[in-house]
Order: C-alpha cells, then sequence, then structure tokens
C-alpha cells in the first residue's frame, strides 16, 4: 500500500489520476498481458486489467497475437463490481472503420467495397461496416442481371454517412463517371481532322457505326466504312471491335465527330486495271448472293460479279446457291472490267475444260456411277457426277415396286447414291441415271417364287372398279382379282360384301413378269375351301363324325 496515502481525501485524489483519460466510450491503447481460452487481458493503466471476450478475434489474429501487443480498445464499462474495466475490441475497430469512413467522404476518396448480396434497391456492401448502393448508383448504365455483380470487390464513393443511424450510402457509377469525363477531356485534346484515332464499335445501326473513341462518341457512315460496296454495317463489324480510323470532321460547338474508315487507304477502284487484266486469273471471296449472280471480294473495296450464266458448262443455274455460297473461296477468270462504273465481270467456270466434251467416253449406258443429290423435283433428283455434271434419276427410275409420289420420299439433299447410266446426250447436256436398275428387278425371280401360281395369299384391298378388286400382297406388289373372280354372284356386287381396307384370302393364277401383273381369285381359294370341308366330311362319316353342313359351318367360321 501506498504510504504517502494518509486519508480518503488522498485515495479519491489517486482514484481520479489513475482514470484520467479512462472514459466510458472512449478509445485507448493498451498492452496484451494474458491470453487465456475466453479472454484476453489487456493492461490499460489501472489498478486491474481490462478483458476482452476471445470471441470478438479472429481465428488469424489470435494466431498472431502475442504479450507484449499494443492494442486500440473501447472502454465499455470503467469498472464493475468487482473492480474490473469491461473492454470491447469490435467497437473500437467500429469507430476506426467509421473516423475512417467519414474523412474518405470529407475528402471525396473511395474506399474498396464487396458486394455481399441484393436488397431492395441496390446492393448490400462490405466497407468494414455494411453500406448501401443504390441500383441508380452501380453503373452508367442500367445492369438487368445484379446478381453477377454479387462478390466482386472494387473501389466505391462514398456519398452519405450518417453515424448516428448508422446509414452509408456509396456510389460505383460516380467513380466511372469522373474517370469517363477524365478520358473523355484527353480525346477532345488529342482531337484533329486528319488525325487516326483507335476506338471501339459502340453501337451499330443500319446507317453506320458509332465508334466509342474514349468517352466521347464518333459516327462512321456506312458510305465511309468501304471502297466497296456493303449491305449493312454488321458485315464487317460487330460491337466490341477495335477499330482505327480517320477523323473527317470535328465540330467543337455542337461536339459531332464524323469518322471514315476506307479513307485509311486510296480508292483502290484508281489502279485496278494495272492489277487485273482481261483472261487473268483472280481468287476472291464470296460475299453475297442475288437472282442473277454473286459478288466476289477481290481486294477490300474491290468486287467482281459471277453471273449466273458464267457458273456451270451445265448451262441450267437456275440459282447463284445452287453452285456457290456466301463465304466461299473461289478461282475465277476475269472477263471485262469497267473501271468507271466500278464494275468486273468474272468467270467461273472459264477455269475449267466444258466437262462434257469428255462424258461420253466417262459415262457409257450400263456404267455404274456414284454421286451426291443436288437437287430434288417433283419428276426427279439430280445427281452431281462431277463439277458441271449433273445426271437426272427420273421418279420412275427410283423404285423397282414402291409407287413414289415425290422423290424425297427415297432421296435426300446432299445424298450420296449409286446408279446406272441410261442414256447420254452431249448436245442437250443430259444424262438418264436409274437407281432401281443399280438392284436386280424382283419381278424377275424374288416376286415370282414368293407369290408362284397357286399359292394362297392373304391380301389387302386397296381399290375397287367396275371389273375387279386391285389388293395389295406386300409393300409395292399388286394384283387384281377380276368380278368374275371374287366369288360374288349377281346380283349381289363385290362393294356390297368388301371395302378398301378389308383383308381376304385368294389363290394366285397367274404372273405376267414382263407387264408386272399379277391375277389372283377368290373363287378359286373358295373351291380349295370346298374341297377340304368335302374330304374333312368323308374322313368324319368313317369315323361317325359330324354333318356335311357342320363341317361346312365350322370350315367357314375358322
Amino acid at each position: 500500500m501506498n504510504n504517502n496515502i494518509t486519508s480518503v481525501n488522498d485515495m479519491q485524489k489517486l482514484y481520479d489520476q489513475t482514470f484520467q483519460g479512462i472514459d466510458e466510450g472512449s478509445i485507448i491503447t493498451g498492452m496484451v498481458v494474458a491470453i487465456r481460452p475466453d479472454c484476453v487481458l489487456v493492461d490499460v493503466g489501472y489498478k486491474s486489467e481490462g478483458s476482452l471476450p476471445i470471441s470478438e478475434f479472429s481465428s488469424r489474429e489470435l494466431q498472431n497475437l502475442k504479450i507484449g501487443d499494443s492494442i486500440a480498445v473501447y472502454i465499455q464499462e470503467r469498472e464493475d463490481s468487482d473492480g474490473n474495466i469491461s473492454l470491447s475490441k469490435e467497437k473500437a475497430d467500429r469507430r476506426k472503420i467509421w473516423e475512417r469512413i467519414e474523412l474518405l467522404h470529407k475528402e471525396g476518396k473511395s474506399i474498396d467495397g464487396k458486394i455481399t448480396g441484393k436488397v431492395k434497391g441496390g446492393l448490400s456492401v462490405d466497407i468494414g461496416v455494411k453500406a448501401f448502393l443504390p441500383g441508380s448508383q452501380i453503373d452508367v448504365r442500367p445492369i438487368k442481371d445484379l446478381d453477377r455483380l454479387v462478390g466482386q470487390t472494387g473501389p466505391l464513393k462514398i456519398i452519405k454517412v450518417d453515424q448516428k443511424r448508422g446509414n452509408i450510402v456509396v456510389s460505383r457509377r460516380a467513380l466511372i463517371e469522373e474517370q469517363v469525363e477524365k478520358i473523355r477531356e484527353r480525346t477532345l485534346e488529342a482531337m484533329g481532322e486528319g488525325k487516326l484515332i483507335d476506338g471501339f464499335i459502340k453501337n451499330i445501326t443500319d446507317y453506320g457505326v458509332f465508334v466509342d473513341l474514349g468517352g466521347v462518341d464518333g459516327l462512321l457512315h456506312i458510305t465511309d466504312i468501304s471502297w466497296g460496296r456493303i449491305g449493312h454495317p454488321s458485315e464487317v463489324f460487330k460491337v466490341g471491335d477495335k477499330v482505327s480510323v480517320k477523323v473527317l470532321k470535328y465540330d467543337p460547338e455542337t461536339g459531332r465527330i464524323s469518322l471514315g474508315y476506307k479513307q485509311r487507304t486510296l480508292d483502290p477502284w484508281l489502279t485496278v486495271e494495272e492489277r487485273y487484266s482481261v483472261g487473268s486469273k483472280v481468287q476472291g471471296k464470296i460475299v453475297s448472293l442475288t437472282d442473277y449472280g454473286a459478288f466476289v471480294l477481290i481486294e477490300d473495296g474491290v468486287e467482281g460479279l459471277i453471273h449466273v450464266s458464267d457458273m456451270s458448262w451445265a448451262g441450267d443455274v437456275k440459282h447463284p446457291s445452287k453452285v456457290v455460297s456466301a463465304g466461299d473461296m473461289v478461282n475465277a477468270v476475269v472477263l471485262n472490267i469497267d473501271k468507271q462504273n466500278k464494275k468486273i465481270s468474272l468467270g467461273l467456270k472459264q477455269t475449267e475444260t466444258n466437262p462434257w466434251n469428255l462424258v461420253e467416253g466417262k459415262y457409257a449406258p450400263g456404267t455404274i456411277v456414284e454421286g451426291k443429290v443436288r437437287n430434288l423435283t417433283e419428276f426427279g433428283a439430280f445427281v452431281g457426277l462431277e463439277d458441271g455434271i449433273d445426271g437426272l434419276i427420273h421418279i420412275s427410275d427410283m423404285s423397282w415396286l414402291k409407287h413414289i409420289k415425290h422423290p424425297s420420299e427415297v432421296l435426300k439433299k446432299g445424298q450420296k447414291v449409286q446408279a446406272v447410266v441410261v442414256k447420254v446426250d452431249k448436245e442437250k447436256q443430259r444424262i438418264s441415271l436409274s437407281l432401281k436398275q443399280a438392284t436386280q428387278d424382283p419381278w424377275l425371280k424374288e416376286i415370282p417364287e414368293k407369290f408362284a401360281v397357286g399359292s394362297a395369299v392373304n391380301c389387302k384391298i386397296v381399290k375397287m372398279a367396275d371389273f375387279g378388286i386391285f389388293v395389295e400382297l406386300s409393300e409395292g406388289v399388286e394384283g387384281l382379282i377380276h368380278v368374275s373372280e371374287s366369288g360374288v354372284e349377281p346380283p349381289v356386287r363385290a362393294e356390297d360384301v368388301m371395302k378398301i381396307g378389308d383383308e381376304v384370302w385368294a389363290r394366285v393364277t397367274k404372273i405376267d413378269t414382263v407387264d408386272k401383273k399379277i391375277a389372283l381369285s377368290i373363287k378359286e381359294y373358295k373351291k380349295d375351301l370346298d374341297r377340304a370341308e368335302i374330304s374333312e366330311y368323308m374322313e368324319n362319316q368313317a369315323k361317325g363324325g359330324n354333318t356335311l353342313g357342320e363341317v361346312a359351318r365350322k370350315t367357314t367360321s375358322e
């Protein structure tokens, strides 16, 4: 005990001196003197240590904490009944954060924050304490999908602070606008007519594209994109492309900037005849198709036209798309140059020898050929045998048995097929092909064996006429039951007891493999049934069985 303390007044003075600067709600710096499982003891210059809950420290902070460390603490309660001081690290940290936020707000500086989630009207942000980022302050443009921003970290500007209510409002948009304005000022300072400047395609319209030059936009009109002809700016650019453009005109008063893309180079048509001569071969890319031909890009700004009549020696190309497609690389021959009107006529077929001069020696009748189906019509399929040579498979030559209403029932465009050459006409440039002749005619062997004369068959009625009944024996195989062989006696008519779709039994009476006809008879089939009934009756009589009428009824019901 201090020997200088001689009275109660002296003790009160010492107490007051000890607590000088240790007011409740204040923040002071103490020294760690002990680390316990439930708390950390801190010496704040009082007769007893203050206590910090261990829960106020993160696992990382505890790993780095050691005795003797200085630490800022918040005085929650200066002295309880036991003489202990209640401290809080969290409140001290929180107070420091608020002081820093208020300072940054006052100075107009930014603070890093992490977007933690969506809330009504905007986003929740962690900047050390909870802050609110309104939807209108997220970006200079509306953002529909806010979920993709959750988890992102970046600088934010503090635009409102209310510590009493615990409210902080931040803005991401304000920083973006400040940055854009700085870039814009630098861009305008460097702006000058005739200068080349880099930018990014910002927007595409029918009449041109808007280029972001760095905070300011310029218009690149469609007529200033290419020395050649383009249908739409999207054929050359897409949003986000980086481009180098020339400033054609800049009006400081209105802020309008006109840009040029083609002006970076000289007009290629001025010297086109020096680079291409009539009869020379060129290579280019198909850029567009019309009903009358295909436009070929030979070089930037120079296009040529391959007329539909100069695409194939076959001479029957109805549309350029039958031969070429947009994007194809082709070789062509220069047929004519019109420098004044900026036109070049090209020929595709002229790059090859006329294949029809050699066709008779390559495709003799009876030859089996292979090709790809190029086109389907109502009357047949055109098969490409080689460039400029098509053969026609007529619809009647597609199947031995099936009645085909349209070639698409058998073939499809692009399909590879084998066929037999039937006829070659060099003058008319025609080759007739047969798909069915690539296989054996089933009427020669298969059908006569399957439906032999005398055999009984189950068939379906497909058509009824005055003279007889047409039936289908199997897919593609039909026969005729003459009215006299229908088994129906006048005045009853066949249609009175039968209809289309019914299945009937009949016996094959004749096969004509040349005309591909089969004659059948229900009458003959029934006669055989009658013979079977009599035979069964005789057997049953010998055994003392059924009467003839009972046998007939049984056979008919069966």
